[in-house]
């Protein structure tokens, strides 16, 4: 856990004064425990938000500077918001710039502070570290100048400053997940409607294992942008049986059996196979939990992960490995990629009395058929982004 005393030590350091009016938020990161690249298609995730993620202290200054700093990166910059841009030399910084941009424009103001940020998310490792930061800076600095918090509108913004601003087609998920989540819950949300359910997670005496590769991966470099643009054009060409489809969510997996002729390209066929097949993928996975069914739920984790592979074409060398390790493992019910893919991490559900030496075999497997070390995170699931008290 953070130590926030420490951290207030090393903000006086930056930025002297006294610890007096110093404010501490925390927004945690997330993992998706299944419904992988349906978001953008206005189809059903399941994530959770962590116990782990981003703190933020916050102190109110003279002016309308404010001064960024972080624990994790050497980058420290003082902007002001007025005419603030992307600049790829302020690194980090752009994430809380480009929500506090979007805060602006829609009409709230804030005046100068001294920002200090302290991560526990692996940046790069598909647990949504940028959200975190986002969604901590927007309910940290909204907190601050006293503005009213819709937290749902406050997940879109930082949607929409992540899309604008730092120009990554993401979806919703991620800021929803860290928003709005609740300890021991997982998400069920319906991405174009923004409609939800707090799901009980009873996991049965399995945990929820996370393996990070360690192979870095960057959203706007990758093929993330594609796979959006081929998911639309798979909607264009389902128009001709589908006049009023806007998203590849709204179609169930029979609907695109009797129709997938009409896509014209077998790629983006199977881009659109997988989205509709893990869309029902989700539904029958909130089932089988409700039904206490935690085996059928790790079988379609495991579904969702060949899918990924096989139809959706987002894994990567490091990513299958480890979890073919990881399914070889004792006590296992399940594992799958997490995130966007391209490297980051896998989620597996592991029995609690396995997880040490499923920790063991899966890493040192992974070390000898791959370039990296493999780290793991047994995973509790958490809450949303609140203020720390106390």
């Amino acid at each position: 856990m953070t130590n926030v005393e420490q951290l207030k030590d090393k903000f006086l350091q930056l930025y002297g004064g006294t610890p007096e009016g110093i404010r501490v938020f925390h927004a945690p990161g997330r993992v998706n425990l299944i419904g992988e690249h349906t978001d953008y298609n206005g189809g059903y995730v399941f994530p959770a938000a962590l116990t782990f993620g981003t703190t933020l202290l916050l102190r109110k200054r003279e002016g309308s500077a404010i001064r960024f700093a972080s624990t994790n990166f050497p980058t420290h910059k003082e902007i002001v918001l007025e005419g603030a841009f992307y600049d790829k030399a302020d690194d980090w910084i752009n994430y809380p710039k480009a929500m506090l941009v979007h805060l602006a424009k829609r009409g709230f103001s804030f005046s100068g502070y001294d920002a200090l940020y302290h991560g526990e998310i692996p940046n790069g490792a598909g647990l949504s570290s940028s959200a975190s930061i986002q969604i901590a800076t927007g309910y940290g600095f909204m907190s601050m100048e006293g503005h009213e918090i819709d937290k749902v509108q406050l997940a879109l913004t930082a949607q929409e400053s992540e899309n604008q601003f730092i120009g990554v087609n993401c979806g919703i998920m991620d800021q929803f997940a860290v928003t709005m989540g609740q300890e021991n819950r997982a998400i069920l949300l319906m991405c174009s409607t923004l409609e939800y359910e707090l799901v009980p997670f009873e996991s049965q005496g399995y945990k929820i294992v996370i393996g990070n590769t360690n192979k870095k991966r960057g959203l706007v470099d990758s093929e993330y942008n594609a796979r959006r643009a081929q998911c639309e054009q798979a909607v264009a060409d389902l128009q001709s049986a589908f006049p009023d489809l806007k998203l590849l969510g709204e179609l169930n997996a029979e609907q695109l059996a009797a129709n997938e002729s009409l896509i014209g390209d077998a790629t983006v066929r199977k881009r659109a196979r997988h989205v509709i097949e893990e869309n029902d993928r989700v539904l029958s996975s909130v089932k089988a939990l409700k039904a206490s069914d935690i085996a059928e739920f790790g079988r379609l984790m495991t579904a969702s992960g060949e899918s990924l592979r096989v139809q959706y074409e987002v894994t990567c060398k490091e990513l299958d490995v480890m979890v073919e390790e990881a399914l070889k493992a004792e006590g296992v019910l399940g594992s799958r990629m997490t995130g966007a893919g391209f490297g980051g991490c896998t989620v597996s559900l592991v029995r609690a009395d396995a997880v040490d030496a499923f920790i063991e075999q899966v890493g040192k497997a992974y070390a000898e058929r791959t370039d990296y070390e493999a780290d793991f995170y047994v995973a509790d699931i958490g809450s949303g982004v609140a203020e720390l008290k106390g």
